[in-house]
This record gives structure tokens, C-alpha cells and sequence, in this order.
């Protein structure tokens, strides 16, 4: 982990990561898709890679059977500097959510728009 439980939450929600996204990385569940959303932003930025693989949805493109792999390659990515989340848009509609949002990772912006679904719980499918 790169922060403490007691800094500021990568999120961007301005709470201590201790009462923001750590409780929900250590297995509550998030009310909606866009806070699910930022606990996985949160996840990358803290290297949590167990929570990123557990939210993904087994239909998403970015779903790894090589778990050994997938593990490596988020520890990788959470090497990165994230700088701040910006969230553009948010709809939710019944079971499914779309959010867009701009990621500041070092020296460049990530843009997306992801995909989320709700089955026994929220999990992210796709972004683009």
C-alpha cells in the first residue's frame, strides 16, 4: 500500500481512506455503481489487486483466468502515480450503470466511460 489508512482517499472524496474506500476493499459492499467505481480507482492507486479481480465481472474483456498474471499486472499499474478522479457523468438505470470519468495517472489522462452491472452485487464489465 502506498498511503496510510489515515491520508486522504485517493478517490477524491476529501474522507481518510479509513472511512472512505478501505472498508469497502475489505468486503462492504458499495451502494451503486459510481462508488464502486472510485473504490476501484482507489484500488489501483493503493495496489490492491484482489479487489480489482473480485469486482470484475467474469464476461469483462479485462478478465484474466491466469490469476498469477493478472495479480502481477495490477501491481504493475498501481506502481503509478494516481493524482485525482474526476467524475463526468453518472446514470444508473435498474441493474446497469455507466460512468465516465477522467483518471490523472503520472503524465497522462485516462478518459473512459465503464460499464457496470449489478447481479448479487455491482461489478465492472467494460470501459471505453
Amino acid at each position: 500500500m502506498k498511503i496510510s489508512k489515515n491520508s486522504k482517499c485517493p478517490c477524491g472524496s476529501g474522507l481518510k481512506y479509513k472511512n472512505c474506500c478501505y472498508p469497502i476493499h475489505k468486503g462492504a459492499n458499495p451502494n451503486d455503481a459510481l462508488t464502486l467505481m472510485k473504490s476501484r480507482y482507489c484500488a489501483y492507486a493503493v495496489g490492491d489487486a484482489n479487489y480489482i479481480i473480485k469486482t470484475t465481472h467474469k464476461t469483462s474483456p479485462h478478465y484474466e483466468n491466469n490469476k498469477e498474471e493478472w495479480i502481477k499486472s495490477i501491481k504493475e499499474f498501481s506502481k503509478s502515480n494516481f493524482k485525482k478522479l474526476e467524475i463526468i457523468s453518472f446514470k444508473e438505470i435498474e441493474n446497469e450503470a455507466f460512468v465516465e470519468f477522467k483518471a490523472y495517472i503520472d503524465e497522462f489522462v485516462m478518459h473512459e466511460r465503464s460499464y457496470f452491472i449489478k447481479e448479487d452485487k455491482w461489478y465492472y464489465v467494460k470501459g471505453v
